[in-house]
């Protein structure tokens, strides 16, 4: 089966690689992989989607940029290595450090977005690279303030990710516009509203977004971004001393 790059990571050093089958179990609304917008779609004709060894071997590889790899977990460890660059991306808390490779944890997936957030207990695995918060303008009072301040205090990296919509307009209207970002229109942040939501966190060093720059003026793009690189080093490190 032919590979076909995800365009968000265009020129960023990642590539990205799914080793199951179908939509994932996991059902998150508003998803780009379950909408139909994918860039893999349709997806019963182009999955798995696996680059080759020779591709991989001067990048580092996202494991599921769609689906889980919680999900078939014994088939994701298998068929992914063959890369010896990888990181995976889960939104299941469950047993992060049996990855042995660096692990992006989502902790406000689905249902929880607005309402909860998965708090890993200590002592926090030396290879969770960083968490990722489902970001928008109103679960920050819930989800994001009080999330940042236990990971940051923790020293885990955090990734704001903002949240787009397709479906309709969100309830607060002013801080969205409708717009394209990769590949499809979305009602996405404002880049004003952006900056107000990162302000408060502009002195926390391990706090970032998802994107150098998002909103209207701002681009998605992973090659202006250089966070996953960045954090995928740091963990791999961090991980070799634990070793020593």
């Amino acid at each position: 089966m032919e590979y076909i790059p995800n365009p968000k990571t265009e020129g960023s050093g990642i590539i990205c690689a799914i080793p199951q089958n179908g939509k994932c179990p996991n059902g998150c609304e508003d998803c780009f992989f379950q909408s139909g917008r994918s860039y893999l779609e349709p997806l019963d004709k182009h999955l798995p989607n696996m680059p080759g060894i020779d591709l991989a071997k001067d990048n580092i590889v996202r494991v599921n940029d769609g689906n889980d790899s919680n999900i078939n977990r014994k088939l994701v460890l298998e068929q992914t290595a063959q890369y010896p660059q990888r990181f995976y991306n889960t939104s299941i808390n469950k047993e992060l450090g049996g990855f042995g490779h660096p692990v992006v944890l989502t902790i406000n997936p689905g249902d929880m977005t607005d309402k909860e957030w998965h708090r890993i207990e200590k002592p926090i695995p030396k290879n969770l690279m960083f968490v990722r918060i489902r970001t928008n303008a109103w679960n920050l009072k819930n989800v994001v303030i009080p999330a940042v301040q236990y990971y940051t205090d923790n020293d885990i990296p955090v990734i704001l990710t903002f949240m787009a919509y397709f479906k309709e307009k969100p309830l607060m209207n002013d801080d969205y516009i409708f717009r394209k970002r990769i590949m499809n229109p979305y009602y996405a942040i404002t880049t004003k509203a952006w900056e107000r939501i990162m302000l408060p966190f502009r002195y926390n060093k391990y706090v970032h977004s998802c994107g150098k720059t998002e909103g209207e003026l701002g681009t998605s793009g992973c090659k202006f971004c250089g966070n996953c690189i960045r954090e995928y080093h740091n963990t791999k490190e961090r991980m070799r001393k634990e070793l020593q």
